[in-house]
């Protein structure tokens, strides 16, 4: 098991700062949103990825993979009507797996609601067939750099397409490839019809990453979730590996989110600091 958390919350830090920070509060991994590192994949040179990589190996921790990937980009949708559009992106998305390769991760977690949304009048089924067009490059790239893609459900008030843990597994199947599965979220789980240790067993063997929140968009510990059920599903299930903290409310700032969460995990999973 390795503890992890999302670099975004260090908002003004450079990463190498953050390296620093995160590895000596005690996480194992980094997972970067690529608009922390100056916009689009393509614009990060091969040269500033080896010194990402490098910095991160210094400070003593290492990169878990990319999120928030498709986050302010323009032109870039999942499931797009127009071919050129899902061409374009397919592209994108193989840009991403490469980043996440040479930084030294192994994931691409896909989320990024707003370019997947399915348009008004679209036909839900025609939407999920292009959206594994789009992918599907990516996911040939993934297997290739050893990279797993990672599909995470999202609630309908942040989406309208792929908004369940089984919906994400049977998206993740249409590839029959190991390079393309799911991670579960906390918070989006909070948000289906089954309890969150019922989605996880049902999920046995077909996720590959955890986020660790709460429903109030904040860290592990910082609300109502009782994590103790979630810890005893995801070990009944053998899950053995990241737990990543992803919050989206910064107000108590990056050292306390960090330091707090990182506790409250410890003690939950009963693992000594």
């Amino acid at each position: 098991m390795q503890f992890g958390i999302c670099n975004e919350i260090f908002r003004g830090w450079s990463l190498a700062e953050t390296f620093s920070f995160v590895a000596k509060t005690g996480y194992d991994v980094v997972e970067i949103a690529p608009f922390t590192m100056g916009g689009l994949v393509t614009d990060i040179s091969g040269e500033e990825r080896r010194k990402i990589r490098e910095e991160a190996r210094r400070a003593g921790v290492g990169i878990s993979g990319l999120h928030w990937v498709l986050a302010q980009t323009e032109g870039i949708f999942l499931n797009s009507p127009d071919r050129a559009t899902r061409f374009r992106s397919g592209v994108y998305l193989g840009e991403l797996v490469d980043c996440a390769a040479d930084l030294g991760g192994a994931r691409v977690i896909l989320g990024s609601p707003k370019q997947r949304q399915v348009g008004e009048g679209t036909d839900y089924g025609a939407a999920w067939d292009w959206a594994v067009e789009t992918l599907g490059d990516a996911v040939k790239r993934a297997e290739d750099r050893g990279v797993i893609i990672c599909v995470e459900p999202l609630g309908s008030s942040e989406t309208n397409f792929i908004n369940t843990a089984a919906e994400a597994r049977r998206f993740a199947a249409e590839f029959s490839s190991g390079a393309i599965s799911t991670i579960l979220d906390v918070k989006a789980m909070s948000s289906e019809g089954l309890t969150i240790p019922e989605i996880i067993g049902e999920s046995r063997g077909r996720f590959e990453y955890f986020h660790a929140n709460d429903v109030n968009l904040k860290g592990p510990g910082f609300g109502d979730v009782d994590y103790l059920p979630i810890v005893e599903a995801l070990r009944g299930v053998g899950y053995d590996g990241v737990i990543s903290v992803e919050v989206f409310l910064f107000e108590e700032g990056p050292k306390m989110i960090a330091e707090r969460s990182l506790g409250d995990l410890r003690e939950v999973f009963g693992v000594e600091g």
